[in-house]
């Protein structure tokens, strides 16, 4: 049985990979449809460890402010791609799609309080850089794939696991 999670699904979980179960995360709830309500920018996710093959965030992760103070300093976009890398298998793949720099759509939404650029991931979560370390990331991804789509960054990383 293979499952994807979609963060940020709104009524409909999308399932990228076709996997044979769909589950989503929200602002709001929806037992029968199989989606979650959970607070990404202060929660984690609510699945067990190693549970999905695949993860997306299409249209999402700009939402989810890098720093909040509620009331102490919190990396909350660090800690999301650590419950990302958290509940995906190893080898399990986080697919984003999400408006980036320099497009004028990363900028034109109030709530797009996380901007992206075409360096965020290489730089901070891939597994060589891992500049985010500094700020709590323990995860390793591998980028297969950065590309443009319109005014969408398109990102597919690999879960990796490292043997010390």
């Amino acid at each position: 049985m293979t499952r994807t999670l979609d963060l940020g699904c709104g009524p409909n979980p999308k399932n990228p990979l076709n996997l044979d179960e769909i589950y989503g995360i929200d602002i709001r709830d929806d037992i029968e449809a199989k989606i979650y309500k959970a607070d990404l920018a202060v929660e984690p996710i609510p699945f067990a460890d190693n549970y999905f093959e695949c993860v997306s965030a299409f249209d999402f992760i700009e939402h989810i402010p890098r720093v909040i103070y509620a009331p102490h300093r919190r990396f909350s976009f660090v800690e999301l791609m650590n419950e990302i890398y958290r509940v995906l298998v190893p080898g399990g793949l986080f697919l984003s799609l999400t408006p980036a720099f320099p497009q004028e759509s990363a900028w034109r939404d109030p709530t797009h309080v996380n901007i992206i650029t075409e360096q965020t991931f290489p730089r901070y979560f891939d597994d060589q850089n891992r500049l985010a370390a500094m700020y709590g990331f323990n995860g390793y991804f591998r980028i297969e794939e950065q590309t443009w789509d319109g005014e969408h960054l398109k990102v597919a990383m690999r879960k990796l696991i490292l043997q010390v």
